[in-house]
């Protein structure tokens, strides 16, 4: 982390790009951005780099993991816009800011990357066969079959840069939001790394849990788990990790330790019954248990939160809102499993619409402690804006997140093609698609000289009707 501003008591403006000019003689001392209103050009950015990296990269994503041919435009027109938002950036008047700081450099890193995905897809769509599906006689792939080797790696390193991209740029926009106020330096990094971290975490929960609302139930059925599974694992390990990082050893203890160590103990210790639980159920032959610890540990955490006293009555009011989220996110947790599914699995097809709540009740909460800092806090204090009107602004933000993320899920089922009969719902089971083979036009020699079919028979499928390479290939049909 780099340099951003701290001073509580100064209402900061900043911006994400450095200052070029050799010196910073208009920013006063001890802040890290200039008294200057922000102008334009630099607000201009911001919104072009949250349209390119917030929403183009993440459909273009999208459109590859459905084999979409377009994927390849999208991703080529989304690096175009974020080049044209960087040169606003790189332009702008206003407000000066510190050199290097951290918006910038990670603003570098985004769009090195983007210009790695974009070069990486390109390169995978040298055609591999012609119009009517045969390979080319005098093709790269004939001549030369470690060709074929390379670019399947390279189309595997193409699928965890397409996804951790939208990762990287949601790190971006909280990168910007606190350079443009030169919050979070000094004493006060810890705590913004620490709301930061933990807020995404929940954010990055309910939108795991949405996924595998609509998706991914299946893939726990083959797995012989519930989702409580995978949930108190998470819990037990991020348990380990607080019980043991939240108090400096040496350091004398504070309330603030007390109170953080003592929540990462009971996630570890509930986390290890939620995985017992979870596992499997005592009866032969049965499904896996579903069980409510994931949900009692996060009524547990909001209602520490709730109580968490604060220094000021805006930040103690925040706060409380966001445990009593975290509380409600549990309870309609445990309803949705006891009521709504009576402890039985999500049905893929039917999915009600009280399941949507407790994921977006952990968008909601994670936002409302991601804005809940320090120095936002003596922000609003020193504003004279009341926590109500602050709250229902991070409740828009959290709308908008959530919006943006169902429209994406949505979107994949659309392109993909996924089609669910009844009997399929209740099986978990996908309507099968083509093979890998049929997408590469291969016949059954040329399938094995390559290798294709060394993983599974593709005459047999795959109870999702989709490779987990799906991505892959659809860098290899060459569209």
């Amino acid at each position: 982390m780099h340099h951003f501003v701290r001073d509580e008591g100064h209402h900061h403006h900043g911006n994400t790009l450095p200052e070029y000019e050799e010196g910073n003689h208009d920013i006063p001392e001890g802040q890290y951005t200039s008294n200057e209103s922000v102008g334009a050009a630099m607000w201009t950015y911001v919104l072009v780099t949250m349209l390119a990296f917030g929403i183009m990269f993440p459909i273009g994503l999208i459109m590859g993991l459905a084999r979409h041919r377009y994927f390849i435009p999208m991703q080529i027109v989304a690096a175009a816009t974020a080049v044209v938002g960087m040169v606003f950036g790189l332009t702008h008047g206003g407000r000066r800011y510190s050199p290097n700081n951290i918006a910038l450099i990670w603003g570098w890193c985004l769009m090195v990357l983007a210009g790695i995905q974009v070069f990486f897809a390109v390169f995978l769509q040298i055609p591999l066969r012609t119009r009517e599906g045969e390979l080319e006689e005098n093709s790269v792939l004939r001549r030369y079959p470690f060709f074929y080797r390379v670019r399947n790696v390279l189309s595997k390193c193409l699928l965890v840069l397409a996804c951790f991209l939208p990762i990287a740029s949601w790190v971006q926009f909280g990168f910007i939001f606190i350079t443009m106020f030169g919050w979070c330096h000094e004493d006060h990094l810890g705590q913004c790394l620490a709301h930061g971290i933990m807020g995404s975490s929940f954010i990055a929960y309910g939108c795991i849990l949405t996924i595998m609302l609509l998706l991914g139930e299946a893939w726990l059925q083959r797995r012989n788990v519930s989702q409580e599974f995978y949930d108190s694992t998470i819990i037990m390990l991020w348990g380990i990790v607080n019980t043991f990082t939240e108090h400096r050893w040496g350091q004398p203890w504070s309330h603030g330790d007390y109170q953080h160590t003592s929540m990462g103990i009971i996630w570890w210790c509930a986390g290890l019954v939620g995985i017992l639980l979870s596992r499997k159920r005592w009866v032969a032959g049965s499904p896996p248990m579903r069980n409510h610890i994931p949900s009692i540990v996060l009524m547990f955490t909001g209602y520490a939160m709730s109580e968490h006293a604060q220094h000021l009555e805006v930040s103690t009011k925040v706060h409380a809102f966001f445990g009593w989220a975290l509380i409600l996110a549990g309870l309609t947790r445990i309803i949705e499993i006891s009521f709504v599914l009576k402890d039985g699995p999500s049905k893929l097809a039917v999915a009600k619409a009280w399941q949507f709540l407790p994921p977006f009740l952990l968008v909601e909460s994670g936002i409302c402690f991601m804005g809940a800092t320090e120095e936002q806090m003596a922000y609003l204090n020193d504003a004279g804006i009341d926590h109500s009107s602050y709250l229902l602004t991070l409740s828009s933000a959290a709308f908008l997140v959530y919006f943006l993320f169902l429209s994406l899920i949505m979107l994949y089922k659309y392109l993909s093609g996924t089609q669910l009969t009844s009997r399929d719902s209740h099986r978990g089971q996908h309507v099968p698609l083509a093979t890998e083979e049929e997408e590469l036009g291969l016949n059954d020699e040329e399938a094995d000289k390559f290798e294709i079919d060394d993983e599974e028979d593709p005459s047999e499928g795959s109870s999702s009707g989709r490779r987990d390479d799906g991505f892959e290939l659809s860098l290899l049909r060459g569209k």
